[in-house]
């Protein structure tokens, strides 16, 4: 006899699995992972290379913090209190408004060291980290942070008594409980913090040592988030100044906490040692002799090394003594120290437009990429502490050259990202971290819009330096590897672009995305060229031809085909990268499309009329509603035509090396980059010339300019390059691209570090007119390339 609830179990079990089955075949292809094997997996990124970059600096949000290349891992950051206008504040967050004096990397390795400094309010802090493999200990090893107090009496607000206020933390976002060690709190030079255990590292403990004289306070926290942890100490610290009239922690825990903050108070002038130790419940553990490997004396003597090994390294690297002075060194080593200090690790799931609405203000509906990781350098911490593809393949040509394997990490973590149609999000969101810090409406990313493919600047680069015999056997052979592997991934991303980008001409390109419904926007935004607001047709539409997309096609061709002959791959039918190379590098045919004889400058083709304005209007906004509001105001029919704006936009032919070196077209580039009313100051060279209609333009009600005339070093440092190329070829333009080569290549750098000598930063654009840092910072992102323009490093860029 047959059981008949077993035989309605399997039948309800199996029609479960077949919705489940139907249900994972009906997943969106947009959200569906690119069927190739993962770059990551290969064997050269795992192993030892994956455990020495275990733990890091990885959260580069925060002043200072520190988690494990893991989804749910242990974290520990830094916060402080600083008085200002009689009231608390708490930094730990990294923010412009805090307004400290400076803070960043001056020295970083990538790997296992670093060394910061932060000023603020008077007080001085220098943060060191470092890491360290022992036998005995977990898997990643053991790490410790060094914290240094300075104070400047004369600047300190009195308000605040008669020292300093850390809090150093811990939490876990496994959700294990944490130990807090009450006993051994507050013994004289060595405390017992906390410790706890994982799967990962087994058991775990840290401590504080220091010789100066502290007192010690906590809190314990029970929660599911951890974007808020500032919230959690200010509702703490509020309570008790209430009771006490005291910012001091509860000394008081939830039950079982995940997080635990220990705060640290010392004099004008103290350092404590915070001592991370894994493994401890393994036989050979030898947990105390750690502790003191990585504390006092001995942690000084090491830092000292790894401080040495750095300048080193650098001056090995880039070799700028006979080319710039100290001053410039010493901003070069900032900015290499923060890029790679930046370098953060993301989990979580990119939100995905599900409509092909472009409009900013309208809802949108998404559906959620896979779960994904994402390791990877940073823009700007406090503006940009997250992923942007565009930047990253600029962030590469600086990383390759210091740490190749790391460089060939993070854009295998990149390409893994790709979906099954060859797309890649553009701006990587992921976690309730990143999330809490983006607005709304920037949120979804948009499956019809491309963003910059510069990762394959990166990638050219690598290669050139293959071929110059640059790399040992070893990186070679891991060079080879990852290309092999990566190639079908190139080759999907190569066709997105080709196909969906592509205009109505043949080899014609246009960035999708644009809003053509727009009242509000003078020229509506190119969010996906990455140029935002630089000036393209006034009316999108499909006739549109960029020339910079153009020519980032033909840069992203030449590499495949580069890889092609490289890896002796056969060319595939309709897949042919080297015709395709000779095609969008066919000087007449780009000029056909793309050239104005009479400004002797390369334009953007589209529907275009220069007779557009914002005015005040009174706007329906609801019902029965209206506001006075800035809009569009078209005063002329627009036409097909090229659009006669000189900027950025009209060089990436220059840029790209493409203008013959004997053509008068180029005599008319040099000349448009050197006429003081066009491109040239005493800066660097301007995002769009003086004569456009939308020089310095508000573009909206809300929106000043961003690249109608600021000066940028990532488009500086393509345009030094080619003229670099220029003037090492023979031709009659030759000496002409030197001299201009020279003075821009002087102006920039001792722009940047007159900059970095007054504010303490680098800075994400410069003004045209002054000179002056402007925008977020530190923008230690492709403002870094600073030092590859010190060091004349351009490969093939």
């Amino acid at each position: 006899m047959f059981n008949i609830k077993i035989v309605l179990g399997i039948v309800v079990f199996l029609n479960l699995n077949h919705a489940k089955s139907a249900a994972e075949h009906r997943l969106p292809r947009v959200v569906t992972p690119l069927p190739a094997p993962k770059i990551t997996d290969l064997p050269q990124f795992q192993g030892e290379h994956k455990e020495s970059l275990y733990w890091g600096t990885y959260r580069p949000q925060v002043y200072l913090g520190v988690r494990a290349r893991t989804p749910k891992s242990l974290i520990a950051g830094l916060m402080w209190i600083v008085v200002k206008d009689s009231k608390y504040h708490l930094r730990h967050v990294c923010k412009h408004e805090d307004g400290l004096s400076t803070y960043g990397w001056t020295k970083h390795n990538g790997r296992d060291f670093g060394h910061q400094v932060l000023v603020d309010q008077g007080m001085t802090l220098t943060t060191s980290f470092l890491k360290s493999k022992e036998e005995g200990s977990g898997y990643g090893g053991d790490w410790t942070v060094r914290i240094s107090v300075q104070a400047d009496k004369s600047k300190w607000n009195e308000e605040f008594g008669r020292g300093a206020q850390l809090f150093f933390y811990m939490a876990d976002e496994g959700a294990n409980a944490l130990n807090l060690s009450r006993e051994n709190l507050n013994i004289l030079e060595d405390s017992s913090l906390v410790s706890g255990s994982r799967a990962d590292i087994g058991d775990w403990q840290l401590r504080l040592k220091s010789m100066d004289d502290l007192e010690l306070h906590y809190s314990g926290f029970r929660t599911p988030h951890f974007h808020n942890l500032s919230d959690l100490v200010e509702e703490n610290l509020s309570s008790q100044i209430r009771k006490n009239a005291l910012p001091l922690l509860s000394d008081s825990s939830d039950d079982s906490p995940n997080v635990l903050v220990f705060q640290v108070i010392g004099g004008f002038s103290f350092t404590t040692d915070i001592i991370f130790i894994s493994g401890t419940d393994s036989e050979s553990s030898r947990v105390e002799e750690r502790v003191s490997s990585l504390s006092g004396t001995s942690l000084s003597n090491q830092l000292k090394y790894k401080e040495q090994a750095f300048d080193e390294k650098f001056d090995k690297i880039f070799n700028l003594e006979e080319k710039v002075d100290s001053e410039s060194i010493s901003v070069g080593k900032a900015a290499v120290g923060n890029l790679l200090g930046g370098i953060g690790y993301f989990y979580g799931q990119s939100k995905i437009a599900a409509s092909r609405i472009v409009n900013l203000r309208e809802h949108v509906n998404y559906v959620s990429y896979w779960p994904a990781e994402l390791y990877t350098a940073v823009p700007c911490r406090p503006s940009f502490p997250r992923g942007f593809l565009w930047d990253e393949g600029f962030h590469q040509l600086i990383i390759w050259r210091w740490d190749i394997h790391i460089s060939l990490d993070i854009i295998g973590h990149w390409l893994d990202l790709m979906n099954a149609d060859g797309w890649i999000p553009r701006e990587q969101i992921l976690g309730d971290e990143a999330l809490s810090r983006v607005p709304e409406e920037y949120v979804p990313q948009h499956p019809t819009n491309g963003n910059p493919p510069t990762l394959f600047l990166a990638l050219s680069d690598m290669i050139n330096g293959l071929k110059n015999n640059e790399f040992t056997a070893m990186d070679k052979t891991s060079i080879s590897e990852f290309l092999e592997r990566a190639f079908v991934r190139l080759e999907a991303w190569f066709q997105w672009f080709h196909t969906t980008q592509s205009g109505k001409q043949m080899s014609s390109y246009y960035w999708h995305g644009r809003d053509n419904r727009t009242i509000y926007e003078l020229n509506p935004k190119t969010l996906s060229s990455g140029f935002d607001d630089y000036p393209r047709a006034s009316h999108p539409t499909a006739d549109e031809r960029h020339v910079d997309l153009r020519c980032w096609i033909l840069l992203a061709a030449d590499c495949l085909h580069s890889i092609e002959e490289l890896l002796d791959k056969e060319t595939k039918p309709g897949m042919n990268y080297g015709s395709t190379s000779q095609l969008l590098s066919d000087v007449e045919l780009l000029n056909q499309m793309h050239f104005d004889d009479a400004y002797g400058a390369y334009f953007d083709f589209g529907n275009h009329t220069e007779k557009v304005q914002l005015k005040w209007k009174d706007v329906e906004v609801g019902h029965n509603h209206t506001d006075r509001r800035l809009v569009r105001d078209v005063l002329e029919r627009p036409v097909l035509r090229l659009v006669p704006h000189i900027g950025y936009v009209s060089l990436f032919p220059f840029m790209g090396k493409i203008i013959p070196s004997g053509s008068w077209i180029l005599e008319k580039q040099l000349e448009l980059i050197s006429n003081h009313s066009l491109f040239w100051t005493d800066y660097g060279l301007r995002s769009l010339a003086t004569t456009s209609s939308l020089y310095m333009k508000f573009n909206s009600e809300s929106e000043g300019p961003y690249w109608r005339g600021q000066i940028w070093i990532n488009i500086n440092y393509r345009i030094l390059s080619a003229l670099h190329h220029y003037s090492k070829e023979n031709g009659p333009y030759q000496g002409r691209a030197k001299t201009i080569y020279k003075e821009l290549r002087s102006n920039l750098i001792r722009n940047i570090v007159r900059n970095y000598q007054e504010t303490g930063f680098l800075w994400e654009q410069y003004d045209q007119n002054s000179g002056e840092g402007k925008g977020s910072h530190p923008f230690t992102g492709w403002t870094s390339l600073v030092v590859l323009i010190m060091a004349e490093e351009y490969g093939r860029v």
